[in-house]
């Protein structure tokens, strides 16, 4: 059984992980409005992942007993000028994420609910691998600063990205 605690914290990060796919979504329109294709199809992906991490937690909290509470998500922002700022709110964003997901580890580590720590594991490492690829993407944009050569060819890099579920999907 999953405790209440632990549960109300799960919940609110299904709740985040809602929000942060809400604003993946929101930027890949932004983008698509732009003539930016690749760039939207980047941000999509990023949608479908973080509906993926919501479900892996519902997935959880059903396996552990306990009840997946959904809750309104609040609004996101809808306009970014430039691949740069999207890329760095992205970053700030991810860097918001690691914490929730380090907070919800020490409290599931306080609790003695330690198969809830294991779960976590598993988002602490994708948390390194969000927070490095929008840093790659920063240096990117800003190495091709305004030329719009460079930016053709990255938007088409970025066109070739495709989603992988992730492997806690098939656990369940």
């Amino acid at each position: 059984m999953l405790n209440n605690k632990v549960e109300d914290a799960i919940n609110a990060q299904i709740n985040a992980e809602f929000w942060s796919a809400y604003l993946y979504l929101s930027m890949a329109c932004n983008f698509e409005a732009q003539g930016k294709p690749g760039i939207a199809n980047w941000f999509r992906i990023q949608f479908q992942e973080e509906q993926a991490h919501a479900q892996i937690f519902m997935n959880y909290i059903n396996a552990r007993g306990g009840r997946v509470m959904l809750h309104p998500i609040e609004a996101v922002p809808s306009e970014w000028e430039t691949p740069l700022d999207a890329f760095t709110a992205t970053l700030a964003h991810e860097e918001k994420v690691t914490a929730l997901i380090n907070n919800l580890y020490a409290l599931a580590e306080a609790e003695k609910d330690y198969p809830t720590c294991d779960k976590l594991n598993w988002f602490i490492k994708e948390q390194v691998e969000e927070e490095d690829s929008a840093r790659q993407l920063i240096d990117k944009f800003k190495l091709i600063g305004d030329n719009g050569m460079g930016l053709y060819m990255l938007d088409q890099e970025l066109a070739s990205r495709v989603y992988n579920a992730p492997a806690p999907l098939s656990e369940n």
